[in-house]
């Protein structure tokens, strides 16, 4: 239990903020899921839709520090590689 004001103030908000990037979190592995599914069936312009908003809502969930900028770097470079392959 909190032993002040402040630090029961604190918890409360991490159990809120927890709730909410949890959310975020599972909406990228859902985004991820459908590009994965788009290039591997072949639909380039799936693909290509999927790509632009998971790109955006990785960049959002960094900005926000949900994620670290790193790894959003690096999802973002191998979905750009597996979407050039869909063109290929």
């Amino acid at each position: 239990m909190a032993n002040t004001k402040s630090a029961a103030k604190s918890a409360r908000q991490n159990v809120r903020r927890r709730e909410i990037n949890a959310g975020v979190i599972t909406g990228l592995k859902t985004g991820r899921r459908k590009f994965r599914t788009a290039v591997s069936e072949g639909k380039t312009e799936a693909a290509r839709a999927e790509f632009v908003k998971l790109t955006s809502a990785l960049d959002k969930a960094a900005k926000r520090g949900i994620i670290h900028g790193n790894v959003a770097d690096r999802q973002k470079s191998r979905l750009t590689k597996a979407l050039a392959r869909t063109k290929a």
